[in-house]
């Protein structure tokens, strides 16, 4: 070990036990409006983020524009043929926080097809990596890659920056961004897990439609993306994919720079990669039962069995929400309705564990939030229809995350938002004003 590394390991093991103290001991201790607990856990709770895009009650869950997610469904004008809206149609909503009308709708479908052409040199970005590059690190460097073509960073360049006039550049980045962000997943599907057969987009269909036509899914499949990019789009701005993504753009950053480290974020374990770790969990939970749907009584058994060997149980809680996700009981709802899917034995495991486990959890009585999250559900769904590869799926989270970043981030231009900076203290600081 390095002379720095032996000493850093020593510093380390030195300052850690302050940290514990000041939380566990003094983290109700204010800075100004601010707690010790606050500062040290990721300013969680601290109300110092502004959108207008979403929010989430802990009680009501998701509201998009005001909307609850039934509302939004039933609000927006659907595909003809389908139950489920357009994409396109809650982009609008997103950006205006009205409700379009088919016309309006469609005139966006008009333009993501005009725009949803990858330039060649993005594929060649993603051909020049190693095959076993992780799929949301291509997803990134497609989107980072597409900088060079980003209007705003140009009129920046050209001195054309008007400050109350520099979102319509931003609108301009998001818009050919959105569009391509589909073509650009199929692309990497089929690269990686199809033999490289990729599939000619379709101009008659739509944005969901078309990607589920891209990957070479069946019909059925097209609502599944319809109703997954939707529901995955926003959750507030202080997830750290759309904080990410607010960060790096307060710098003036265009969408690509942006956004692509936005997508950096939402692949971490604690983000968007949770739903791989809980379609994991489940099957082998399913496995340890015998590979059967098991009884309510011995459901029960295993589940204690689990939290009294210290484990958790996946998909269960959420940092805000203190009911069930309504993201969950959207995709239990289409299981429940869809033929085949509703008698899958996987999703019916998913739907015992639904019935049982809040019961389990509240007589456990460590958890703050008993009810499952969106991650308990979603990954069943892309199993049953045989997207199988678990490490897609936040490719998949992503596309969708996109739509609620980046009408942020036109917002967030628009309106003039500054830099973000918080202001550091030191350990010390923190001893001194606990009192230590």
């Amino acid at each position: 070990m390095s002379t720095l590394k032996k000493v850093l390991s020593q510093k380390i093991d030195a300052h850690r036990p302050r940290i514990t103290k000041l939380v566990k001991q003094c983290g109700d201790v204010k800075l100004g409006d601010v707690t010790i607990a606050q500062a040290i856990g990721g300013a969680r709770g601290v109300k110092c983020l502004v959108t207008d895009i979403s929010y989430l009650d802990p009680f009501e869950g998701i509201r998009f524009r005001g909307l609850t997610i039934p509302e939004t469904f039933d609000a927006l004008p659907k595909v003809p043929g389908s139950e489920y809206p357009y994409v396109e149609g809650f982009w609008y909503m997103l950006f205006t926080g009205d409700v379009p009308t088919m016309e309006q709708t469609l005139e966006v479908v008009a333009e993501w097809q005009k725009n949803s052409v990858v330039p060649q040199y993005v594929f060649d970005v993603l051909d020049a990596l190693p095959d076993d590059s992780h799929p949301m690190a291509m997803f990134s460097s497609a989107v980072l890659a597409m900088q060079r073509d980003s209007v705003f960073a140009k009129n920046y360049r050209d001195g054309k920056f008007n400050k109350m006039t520099c979102w319509e550049d931003m609108y301009e980045d998001c818009t050919n961004m959105m569009a391509k962000l589909g073509p650009i997943g199929a692309y990497i599907y089929n690269k990686k897990y199809r033999d490289n057969d990729q599939i000619a987009a379709d101009p008659n269909l739509d944005m969901g439609g078309n990607f589920a036509h891209m990957i070479g899914q069946s019909d059925d499949y097209k609502d599944v993306s319809r109703m997954y990019f939707i529901l995955h789009s926003d959750h507030e701005s202080g997830n750290v994919s759309a904080h990410t993504t607010h960060l790096v753009a307060s710098a003036l950053s265009d969408a690509y720079y942006a956004y692509s480290a936005g997508l950096g974020g939402l692949a971490g374990p604690l983000h968007g990669l949770a739903n791989e770790e809980v379609l994991r969990w489940t099957q082998n939970f399913m496995e340890e039962l015998g590979g059967e749907v098991p009884t309510e009584e011995k459901l029960k058994e295993a589940l204690w069995a689990t939290l009294n060997s210290g484990q958790v149980i996946p998909g269960y809680g959420h940092a805000v929400l203190r009911k069930t996700d309504p993201r969950y009981t959207s995709q239990r709802e289409f299981c429940m309705k869809t033929e085949g899917l509703k008698d899958y034995p996987l999703f019916q495991l998913v739907r015992m564990i639904f019935e049982v486990a809040p019961g389990v959890l509240t007589e456990h009585g460590k958890a703050k939030n008993p009810w499952p999250n969106v991650d308990a559900q979603s990954g069943v769904i892309q199993w049953y229809y045989g997207v199988t590869q678990y490490e897609f799926y936040t490719v998949l989270f992503g596309i969708g995350r996109a739509l609620g970043c980046l009408a942020n981030i036109t917002w967030d231009r628009a309106l003039g938002y500054g830099i973000e900076r918080p202001k550091s203290v030191t350990t010390a600081m923190l001893e001194e004003a606990a009192g230590i």
